[in-house]
């Protein structure tokens, strides 16, 4: 059985199977109400790791995990990102890494989530029309001013994480990857080696996973379902993933969950690698 726990910058101890806060709804009504029963659920079942950012509403999916989970439990991790902003065309998302930007978002999510310090911040893009060194120095600056406790980066090359590393002290990366999507295998890889937490974000191919004849035919035979195979194989892929799947149901949330118990054979897990998208 896989390690159930990982510590983030080799300090910073969670479970590894978290919570994507993404998919949550936040407008006000039935559907939020039902948000915060999820994510409060999420808590109770020991998740430890809830992961948001600035780009989920604007800033809303941070007060919606405020209001359900704060005061925080004592071990609760919420990460969040920052780096795409609505400052393109008449008030369009766009990636933007600029200081003044990563600041206030900055700002803004101390504020939301009610905290004094952000324990993880990842820069949720790297924004081609920012230097680096800017964007990077900037979240390094937070973090030597105390409002930010570790840093980490989203959606980067090997190449981007090796720049990186250069300028501030990476301890996480979030790539998409799931089983049948491994385009970050050399992230993930490199990760590794550094002891660099990896949260795969669509952890789980969204439709996709239960049509491949081989993961159901894995599934019937563990007892599982095509998704909870689909992450105890990541689980098992590596000691420094972590994977954040995320649902707005409760009881897809208990079926993610109940993931960490599925224990694949080695036969199993030559039969999942052998899989292809």
């Amino acid at each position: 059985m896989a390690s159930t726990a990982f510590d983030i910058g080799g300090d910073l101890g969670v479970r590894r199977l978290g919570f994507g806060a993404m998919r949550l709804p936040t407008e006000p009504g039935a559907d939020r109400e039902h948000s915060l029963a999820v994510v409060r659920r999420a808590v109770e079942l020991g998740v430890t790791l809830v992961d948001t950012a600035h780009l989920y509403g604007g800033g809303a999916n941070e007060e919606l995990l405020a209001e359900a989970l704060y005061p925080y439990p004592e071990g609760l991790l919420v990460t969040t990102k920052v780096g795409v902003a609505r400052t393109g065309p008449d008030g369009a998302w766009r990636l933007d890494g600029r200081p003044a930007i990563l600041r206030d978002q900055v700002d803004q999510a101390l504020r939301r989530l009610r905290v004094e310090r952000i324990e993880l911040l990842q820069l949720h893009r790297v924004d081609p029309e920012t230097p680096m060194a800017d964007q990077l120095g900037t979240l390094a600056e937070l973090q030597a001013e105390g409002k930010v406790g570790r840093l980490g980066l989203s959606e980067v090359t090997v190449g981007e994480l090796e720049q990186a590393r250069e300028i501030i002290d990476v301890v996480s990366v979030q790539n998409r990857y799931n089983l049948l999507d491994r385009e970050h295998e050399p992230v993930l890889a490199a990760c590794e080696a550094a002891g660099i937490a990896f949260l795969p974000w669509r952890p789980v191919a969204a439709g996709t996973a239960g049509e491949r004849t081989e993961i159901a035919a894995v599934a019937a035979e563990c007892g599982a379902t095509p998704t909870q195979v689909a992450l105890a194989w990541l689980l098992g892929r590596s000691p420094v993933v972590l994977p954040i799947p995320g649902t707005a149901r409760i009881d897809h949330l208990e079926e993610n969950l109940a993931a960490q118990d599925v224990e694949l054979t080695q036969v199993h897990r030559e039969r999942l690698d052998r899989l292809t998208g």
